[in-house]
């Protein structure tokens, strides 16, 4: 009756048992029949991938190219302008003969405005306005696209930022789901040395209850960790290839030496986009309140015509009147009142200015914080590399030892639990800690333009 009511305990065992060998069995098959995975993709393939796929970093390029036209624009705005107008005009006579006008007598025009009856004009005209507001406003698109340029560098780095952590994203998963079919394994064979020394009457049930519980928890957790991994691996395909559901490997991290504070800094500071953004934003805001003051400034307008403008479409009229000829203009416009618009146009040109000025320092501020902060990180994620191993390796052997001991006799089945938990604990706490430290070292990379 015992080994009875012993057989029936025993079958949840081997029913969950028999579970995860299926279970473990369909995801070999499936790995089995996934095509095979050539394309190992390195960070900085990654990167280069991601920035033709980003549409936040397209936006961003976009913009720069955009505001290098402008830049362009506002420059070839200060050159002569040349314009080749024609023109054919004809007027209804008033039935007045007018002489002594070019080409002898001929019909008046009803209309005063106009010269002659018929009028042909065709002109090269050479047009240039010479003013402090046009120079003003080069200024202020060459800042602009400086501008521009810095927040292309932004949106790169904060790319390489998001690739960086979803490519090691990639890899601690893997690690994971290896530590975690690791630990259903061991579990697995826990379980099966219960119930034998429960078949040998050297344990009681609850020992394969709990062993069994724990196997349970590990398939779950399996489960759990293959999912996460193959998470990660679509959310990083989104930004590298066409389908995301490529196959593809990431290359194992390594752990390079960290770079010395002094070397961060001073390179960090020389070379920072959000700094040199603030800048070119101040210098545009400078130049915005130039190009308002020059408003209270006249402009030159200048102007050369060179061609035909008379009531014959030729180079010489009746009695041989030359036509083809030139004019040459100049006009000096002078502001005398506007209703103060120039005066609040200036401060609000002065407004945004100052309002700049305090972005710039706060920028300055931030980058000191933001340096410090990201080398503590690195330093301490660094740091405690050597302390995981060691874990791992003393969590592997005490487990090791309390296997020994449950083997012998020598210890209950809740230290063996709480062994294989601890060695669990210990290889995932080291995958996290290397990707934190990858993850650190990328992001002063990233600060000293070096990724």
């Amino acid at each position: 009756m015992r080994r009875t009511e012993r057989s029936l305990h025993s079958l949840p065992a081997r029913v969950f048992g028999l579970i995860g060998v299926v279970a473990l069995a369909g995801t070999s098959f499936a790995q089995g029949v996934t095509p095979t995975i050539t394309v190992v993709i390195s960070l900085s393939e990654a990167i280069h991938r991601a920035q033709q796929n980003e549409p936040v970093f397209a936006s961003a390029l976009a913009a720069q190219k955009s505001a290098s036209i402008d830049r362009y624009l506002a420059k070839a705005a200060l050159l002569p302008s040349v314009t080749y107008h024609n023109q054919l005009l004809y007027t209804q006579p008033n039935g007045q003969i007018i002489t002594g006008v070019q080409g002898g007598a001929q019909a008046s025009p009803i209309f005063i405005a106009n010269n002659a009856v018929h009028e042909y004009t065709s002109q090269a005209s050479i047009n240039e306005t010479v003013g402090l507001k046009q120079f003003a406003d080069a200024q202020v698109a060459t800042a602009n696209a400086a501008r521009a340029s810095a927040e292309l560098e932004v949106a790169r780095r904060g790319l390489v930022s998001s690739v960086v952590s979803l490519y090691y994203s990639v890899s601690a998963t893997d690690t994971k789901r290896r530590v975690l079919e690791e630990a259903f394994q061991e579990a697995q064979s826990f379980t099966n040395l219960t119930e034998k020394r429960e078949a040998a009457r050297e344990v009681a049930h609850a020992d394969v209850v709990k062993a069994q519980l724990l196997q349970q928890q590990r398939q779950r957790d399996l489960s759990e960790g293959i999912l996460a991994a193959d998470k990660a691996r679509l959310e990083l395909a989104v930004l590298l290839f066409p389908d995301p559901k490529a196959p593809y490997s990431t290359e194992s991290p390594n752990n390079p030496p960290l770079p010395t504070r002094d070397d961060v800094e001073r390179i960090a500071s020389a070379n920072n986009p959000e700094i040199r953004s603030a800048l070119a934003d101040l210098r545009a805001g400078n130049a915005e309140v130039k190009s308002a003051r020059a408003a209270y400034l006249p402009d030159l307008g200048l102007n050369f015509t060179y061609g035909v403008d008379a009531p014959q479409f030729a180079k010489y009229g009746p009695d041989d009147v030359r036509n083809l000829g030139y004019s040459i203009s100049a006009t000096l416009d002078i502001p005398v009142w506007d209703w103060f618009s120039t005066q609040k146009r200036v401060k609000q040109s002065e407004i945004r200015r100052d309002a700049v000025k305090v972005s710039l320092t706060a920028a300055q501020r931030r980058l000191v914080a933001t340096l410090e902060e990201a080398y503590a990180e690195a330093k301490t994620a660094r740091d405690q590399l050597d302390l995981l191993d060691l874990s791992v390796r003393t969590a592997a052997e005490s487990l090791r030892l309390t296997e020994l001991r449950y083997s012998s006799g020598e210890a209950t089945v809740l230290e063996v639990v709480d062994a294989q938990t601890a060695h669990l604990s210990a290889e995932t706490v080291q995958a996290d800690g290397v990707v934190r430290y990858q993850a650190a070292l990328a992001g002063l990379q990233i600060l000293t333009g070096a990724l």
